[in-house]
């Protein structure tokens, strides 16, 4: 079994403990710990620092995947790469506290009216910014290692595991909602620290760069691409997240926690996505620094493939049951996210179907074209939601994120089709879609029965049922089968 399969494993294995950690707290722990406005308050927060703390790195997450293979050295200590990790998003900082010292006044009255909670809290959103872009690049880093389980199990399952205890800490009133706030944000300053000891443990880095090595790399070259590319990261980053910060300003807080727990039921279905993307990026990179188109092709052609039939099935458990969660929800309201799980699953499975495309466009040497796409993409996103909340709120939101994604997957499809003759769909792709449909069609008309945790049970055990037979009928993958009769005989 090679690396990408190994630890493609053992990530996706991690990713679901996070998604199931992450699923008690949004269904179980969350709603009951904190008030509708409390989880908005957190949200968007985060939402608004995740969006700054993809520029302040200045593209070094970028600059790692592309430009590391040509550094690696572990005796010459990489030519003191880490280092230059932690240059650039030093300055990158400095320049975003600036910005966001500046335009405070202005930001904080976009809340006024419907959220000013956020204002009194605005403070922390620096800190936050901090921990978060450099959680990134150190995550990045030892991805660039090959070593990506652990930075997998910090940010996934971790960071949740503390999260669920600070929840209880606060709602059995051993702290105020101000130290509250302070431990929520300094939870992601242990996730940074603990990232950065596993680096200096594992790989004993040189933080002393070697500007002669470093001047031989083309260094405008690689500036100007990460540079690039932190807009590709921010505009990326931003159909994630914009929507959640501009909610709070046409909705109160009530609304814009609702809409929170709603879009995260449905990364779920995009967790094998994330863990490919992961450990799959780096290979991409290695291939595209050897010229071997073929294994770019044979890895953007299977993850299409696999992504769309593990997303199917996701979508059809998630989606057919969803009714059944919100009843588990001590607070009603929250049933009011239904209509917008599902809006938001479509698109991630329309993304699903496209494969780990981004980690193509963004290692080849034809990057700037996707960063065009994204930037362009952005202010659709912007100008999709300031048309679409105020007329169709929390699913205006979603609508806007779904449409701006779709958008973009196709662009993508288009350019990498145009641009390298690759396409990652076949014959068998018509018959993933008809599966899914099939199985929907079929378990909708399913009878409510009993309790909302066995309405949830018999939904899912009757799709996965289905959903195997029908793959197996129009034999989908049967190389995944041959493989597995393989693996029962060398050990039975």
């Amino acid at each position: 079994m090679g690396v990408i399969q190994r630890q493609g494993i053992i990530n996706s294995i991690l990713t679901y403990i996070g998604i199931i950690v992450g699923a008690l707290n949004i269904i179980v722990f969350m709603p009951m710990f904190l008030s509708k406005e409390e989880i908005g308050l957190t949200r968007v927060l985060f939402s608004f620092s995740a969006l700054v703390s993809q520029i302040v790195p200045l593209g070094m997450s970028s600059i790692t995947l592309k430009f590391f293979p040509n550094f690696r050295n572990k005796d010459n200590k990489h030519h003191g790469f880490f280092g230059l990790s932690l240059v650039l998003p030093a300055i990158g900082f400095v320049i975003a506290a600036i910005l966001i010292l500046s335009f405070k006044t202005f930001i904080t009255a976009q809340y006024n009216k419907q959220s000013p909670l956020i204002n009194e809290y605005f403070n922390y959103v620096l800190p936050l910014t901090f921990f978060l872009a450099f959680s990134s690049v150190f995550t990045t880093y030892c991805f660039s290692l090959f070593k990506s389980s652990f930075p997998v199990f910090v940010n996934d399952v971790l960071v949740r595991v503390l999260a669920i205890i600070l929840y209880a800490v606060y709602f059995l009133k051993f702290i105020t909602l101000d130290q509250f706030i302070f431990l929520y944000v300094l939870k992601f300053g242990v996730q940074m620290l603990l990232l950065l000891i596993y680096i200096f443990q594992t790989d004993k880095p040189g933080l002393k760069v070697n500007y002669t090595f470093f001047k031989s790399q083309q260094p405008k070259a690689m500036l100007k691409y990460g540079l690039l590319l932190s807009f590709t990261a921010l505009s990326s980053l931003g159909l994630k997240y914009i929507d959640v910060v501009m909610l709070g300003k046409y909705v109160s807080l009530d609304y814009v926690g609702i809409y929170a727990i709603a879009v995260f039921i449905p990364t779920v279905i995009e967790a094998p996505l994330g863990a490919l993307e992961k450990i799959g990026i780096a290979s991409i990179a290695e291939a595209w620094k050897r010229n071997d188109q073929a294994e770019v092709r044979n890895i953007y052609f299977r993850s299409s493939k696999y992504l769309l039939l593990a997303g199917g099935l996701l979508f059809l458990c998630v989606n057919l049951s969803i009714g059944s969660l919100f009843e588990l929800f001590p607070d009603k309201d929250f049933a009011l996210g239904q209509s917008v799980v599902l809006i938001i699953s479509i698109g991630t499975l329309i993304n699903m179907a496209t494969g780990i495309n981004d980690a193509i466009i963004y290692t080849s040497d034809k990057y700037i074209y996707g960063t065009y796409m994204l930037i362009i993409l952005f202010v659709i996103a912007i100008a999709n939601n300031y048309i679409l909340i105020p007329i169709l709120g929390m699913n205006g939101a979603a609508l806007a994120t779904v449409i701006s994604a779709t958008v973009f997957n196709i662009m993508k499809f288009v350019f990498l089709w145009k641009e390298f003759d690759l396409q990652p769909f076949d014959r068998k792709t018509p018959h993933i879609f008809l599966t899914i449909v099939l199985c929907f069609a079929a378990a909708w008309f399913l009878p409510a029965v009993g309790h909302p945790l066995v309405q949830i049970l018999y939904r899912s055990i009757f799709i996965i049922v289905m959903y195997v037979g029908l793959v197996k009928l129009f034999n989908i993958v049967p190389e995944l089968e041959t493989e597995a009769i393989r693996i029962l005989k060398k050990r039975f």
